[in-house]
């Protein structure tokens, strides 16, 4: 096995003065800190909403941090029908704290599951 050498810097070693700092650390040095990453905050969105409607989220279509925490998008299908281009479904605009606890939820919108998005 090969010695380290000593001159050469180490992984995880700030480049200036020797200092060392933890990701957690460099996240608040950057002005996020937050109690939840990115993907804690979409996962929690999903189950929280899914307790309070009773069905699961089909995706999670956005996620972008605010002052207060986190803010997502989530589809959820509503009326399940055959063909499954015919099935109604949701997007609810879902706010979360810091903490990644749901402070509150609004459906925005309804759109079969076949319909696109068309420039206005």
């Amino acid at each position: 096995m090969a010695t380290a050498d000593p001159d050469r810097p180490r992984r995880g070693t700030s480049r200036s003065g020797g200092e060392t700092r933890s990701p957690a650390r460099r996240r608040s040095a950057s002005g996020r800190s937050k109690g939840v990453d990115a993907g804690s905050a979409m996962r929690s969105a999903a189950e929280q909403l899914t307790g309070l409607l009773g069905r699961r989220p089909e995706s999670v279509s956005s996620l972008k941090p605010t002052d207060d925490g986190w803010e997502a998008q989530v589809e959820v299908v509503e009326l399940e029908r055959i063909p499954d281009t015919t099935s109604v479904l949701a997007s609810y605009k879902v706010a979360l704290d810091g903490e990644g606890a749901l402070i509150s939820f609004e459906r925005t919108r309804r759109y079969t599951r076949g319909m696109i998005d068309r420039p206005f």
